[in-house]
């Protein structure tokens, strides 16, 4: 009978665990290469593009729907890609992160080195100096010894860090260079998480206020407002701000030259405290700036029901399209007016600061108030506010006047003082205006964080571009002249330069200077006399 040998087990590969290990430190040494953070700099710089060339929900939800209705096919396939949220999307989320890491995990390495470098002593001279680019050999009188002495001397005056080792002379200098490389990139690294920290606790709201209004900060009363995913309406700054005055200047060419706004503001239910904004000048309180971003015209109507009940100082911001004169469009609707539920008034219509009629329509000529009017579509029926259904503040809805809830009733031209009369005897009277502003809040906490960081990346720069880098070697030694002179020291130097500019004009000038320093140290030769 024979017996059949069992096969040998094989011993577990020791290597094995390590394999895995060895394939993420290579893919780690990938990641914070340098090569790879310029190329992920590169792809964030390129996936931002599409964000400044298609409208972004967090700054116009309306103009999102209006390229949806303007390209129903092509839409629906870029917001797949989030192309209407590119900077809040996944794919642009993993290439920020993913230069975080790169960045972090290349410049804190390196740091670390430098620190070590920062106390470390120059390196020894090369054996062969005169194989460098910049070298040269000088010719004394003096010892070996007091050679070195007085190149130690000199590049001591000219900040050098320098190290003697017996016959040899190393020197250094130019650490600020790397210094403000390593600054440049950890200025990089701060100014990413303060951008970071800005987008995740800060938060902006706008809204336009009318003289006379206010408004406090709590999103239900922005227009629009966006926010980081970890603000809570808790988190907001109890602030209220109240406009009082509004004035626009305007260039002879017509053109604004500057708004101002007089407002109030403080806590609520305190009392505010006054203030001028501009443009450029906005509120800052508590971390918050309020700016004022624009401006208009609000017109004032008057309304008397037919049994005499008068309705004054009805208005509403009118928004404006075109810049240049600031002719403007809005609606004024009053659901509070009228004998019963269906029977509520609406105004829309068109405000010129300076209305001019051509051919029976009115104009803007000039965005100074020199002469206002309005013409005016005046509605009756069911507003449908009541119905659940959002509607614009600024606009009728027309589907309200396509099914017929809305009835067009009268139609007019008004100067201020001018009236109309509806055949239901409702008279509405033009009575003038105010004028709004434009105002935004906004709540950055990184904001102060990227400001340090971008100055401090400014002066790394500056570091890296204008400093050098520079290890200068000398050596010493002696031989036999053939001059009656007798023996004497040759000294050899080199340097080696990184940097700006260049290197052998320096060299040049500090071989020369050694020179002058060397004969000056050099003993004088006793004068030979003739005999007689």
């Amino acid at each position: 009978m024979t017996v059949l040998d069992r096969p040998a087990v094989s011993a577990p590969d020791p290597s094995a665990p390590r394999r895995g290990t060895g394939l993420l430190l290579r893919w780690w040494r990938r990641l914070t290469a340098m090569r790879t953070a310029i190329i992920l700099l590169f792809l964030l710089a390129l996936a931002a593009v599409p964000g400044s060339l298609l409208p972004q929900r967090s700054l116009s939800q309306n103009k999102v729907n209006t390229y949806f209705t303007d390209h129903p096919k092509l839409a629906p396939v870029l917001d797949r890609f989030f192309l209407f949220d590119v900077f809040s999307s996944p794919w642009f989320a993993a290439i920020y992160l993913l230069l975080f890491i790169s960045l972090i995990g290349c410049v804190l390495p390196r740091a670390m080195e430098h620190v070590r470098a920062l106390r470390a002593a120059p390196p020894p001279a090369p054996r062969n100096l005169l194989r460098l680019p910049d070298s040269g050999t000088l010719a004394t009188s003096l010892a070996a010894s007091e050679a070195l002495d007085v190149v130690e001397e000199e590049l001591r005056v000219r900040r050098f860090r320098v190290v003697r080792r017996g016959s040899e002379l190393s020197a250094e200098k130019g650490y600020l260079k790397e210094t403000g490389n390593l600054l440049f990139h950890l200025s990089l690294v701060a100014l990413l998480l303060g951008l970071a920290g800005g987008k995740l606790w800060g938060y902006e709201g706008s809204i336009l206020v009318t003289e006379g209004q206010g408004f406090c900060n709590s999103f239900q009363q922005y227009d629009t407002y966006s926010s980081g995913p970890l603000v809570r309406s808790s988190d907001l700054t109890p602030l209220c701000v109240d406009l009082e005055n509004f004035r626009a200047k305007y260039e002879q060419n017509l053109t604004a030259a500057s708004y101002t706004a007089d407002i109030t503001y403080g806590a609520p239910g305190a009392a505010g405290r006054p203030t001028t904004i501009g443009v450029n000048e906005p509120l800052r309180v508590d971390g918050d700036r309020v700016y004022v971003t624009g401006h208009g015209y609000s017109p004032t109507f008057s309304v008397t029901s037919p049994d005499g009940t008068t309705y004054d100082d009805l208005s509403v911001p009118f928004l404006p399209t075109n810049q240049a004169t600031m002719a403007s469009e809005g609606a004024l609707k009053l659901p509070d007016i009228g004998t019963s539920g269906h029977d509520q008034l609406a105004l829309e219509g068109f405000f010129a600061p300076t209305g001019v009629t051509q051919n029976k329509i009115l104009t803007s000529i000039d965005p100074r108030p020199l002469d206002p009017q309005v013409a005016i579509f005046i509605y009756q029926g069911y507003l449908g506010l009541d119905s659940g259904v959002p509607q614009s503040v600024y606009s009728l809805d027309q589907k309200q006047i396509q099914r017929g809830q809305l009835k067009k009733v009268a139609a007019a031209n008004l100067k201020v003082g001018e009236s109309t009369t509806l055949p239901d005897g409702t008279t509405v009277a033009f009575t003038g205006y105010k004028e709004f502003a434009s105002l935004q809040l906004s709540h950055d906490p990184g904001q102060l964080w990227v400001l340090g960081a971008a100055i401090s990346l400014l002066l790394g720069l500056l570091g890296m571009l204008l400093l050098r880098r520079e290890r200068v070697f000398a050596r010493v030694s002696t031989h036999d002249m053939a001059d009656p002179g007798g023996g004497g020291t040759v000294l050899t130097l080199a340097s080696l330069t990184r940097g700006s500019g260049e290197s052998a004009p320096r060299f040049a000038a500090l071989t020369d200077d050694l020179d002058d320093a060397l004969a000056d140290r050099a003993p004088a030769l006793p004068t030979g006399g003739q005999t007689p």
